[in-house]
């Protein structure tokens, strides 16, 4: 018999229908177990343990949430478990897993993050799937690291390695990862890997590498004094004036080709904002750029000479959820920076 961890935070897949809407409930999460345990995809081979310390919608979560999280699965012992299940809403899902991934990286067993489109009782809900194929990929190919898993809108199971899942997208809902390549997928209950010269090889997951960096569950800090913007015709970013209350870093968005506004001066240009925060000793990060060696734009070769910092490689989810890492963890802001850019904890990067 295979013990495994289920860790509820709330969410859509822990939520009841209640009057018009759809809110946390207190048996929720719990009934996800009833639920699959009633069904025919329940696994005899497999018992499942519950925690709870989070319950809550995911467009609720905070950073003092994700160490509320990551504290209360560091003080597990784990030794017992073939693997865990994080139950999680699905709209900020995506920077969960990349800040799940980058604080477990190192971990021995496999660590899945899971939601559902909508409550359980609805006949649309692909939640107990997700659950299921969750339980089955955990106990069945017991692959060492941080993934997600959810089932997209063609009944696809789809396996993402946890800092390559990118933010469900507004009307289709379905997730994404750069480049439109998964790590794999969920079929008949077996794991199904997607070869691709950007993906590690699960025999490559199971290789024990570098000994992961280590830290301390009571002095675990994020730092959300990060700005995050996004570009888009007519961005002022004199409203942008921080005064006494400023940010550590700002992370700037880019257009898909890897630019942004960079006119000389003026309300609108994203250089003369990022000498206006270098003098304020504000860091800019300007992400995602695929290969910054690779010939750039010269507007994006501007922001860079202005003193943008860049964050090649990474999703904009990995590269925001990094940042608040690095900055809760150096109070100097080179170390900040070389830790947002030098280091690679997940798998984060990915290669052109």
């Amino acid at each position: 018999m295979k013990s495994l961890l289920v860790v509820f935070t709330g969410g859509t897949i822990g939520s009841k229908k209640q009057g018009a809407g759809i809110d946390v409930d207190g048996a929720g999460s719990y009934s996800l177990i009833e639920d699959y345990s009633n069904s025919k995809q329940r696994r005899k081979d497999v018992k499942l343990d519950a925690i709870q310390p989070l319950n809550l919608l995911s467009e609720n979560m905070t950073a003092a949430d994700w160490i509320t999280l990551a504290t209360a699965i560091r003080k597990v012992d784990l030794t017992p478990y073939c693997g865990l299940i994080v139950t999680h809403g699905s709209d900020t899902l995506a920077y969960s897993a990349s800040m799940m991934s980058y604080l477990f990286a190192g971990i021995s067993i496999p660590f899945v993050l899971t939601a559902s489109n909508y409550p359980l009782e609805d006949a649309r809900s692909n939640g107990r799937r997700n659950f299921a194929n969750a339980i089955d990929f955990v106990a069945g190919v017991q692959l060492p690291g941080v993934f997600a898993l959810y089932e997209n809108d063609k009944g696809e199971a789809l396996v993402y390695l946890g800092t390559r899942l990118t933010q469900c997208e507004s009307f289709t809902d379905q997730f994404g990862s750069p480049f439109g390549i998964p790590y794999g997928r969920m079929e008949q209950g077996s794991f199904i890997f997607q070869p691709d010269k950007r993906n590690p090889t699960p025999e490559t997951l199971k290789q024990s590498g570098p000994k992961p960096w280590i830290w301390d569950v009571d002095s675990l800090r994020l730092d959300t004094s990060i700005v995050y913007i996004k570009p888009y015709p007519g961005l002022n970013y004199s409203f942008y004036e921080f005064g006494n209350n400023r940010p550590k870093a700002v992370l700037h968005d880019l257009h898909h080709s890897g630019t942004a506004c960079a006119v000389d001066e003026g309300p609108y240009s994203l250089t003369q904002f990022i000498a206006g925060c270098s003098k304020q000793g504000i860091d800019v990060y300007i992400c995602p750029i695929k290969d910054r060696s690779d010939a750039l734009y010269s507007s994006s070769l501007r922001l860079i000479d202005a003193g943008a910092i860049v964050i090649e490689k990474l999703s904009i989810e990995a590269a925001l959820t990094k940042l608040m890492l690095a900055y809760g963890l150096y109070e100097q802001h080179a170390e900040a920076k070389a830790f947002a850019t030098e280091s690679i904890l997940y798998y984060e990067h990915n290669e052109v």
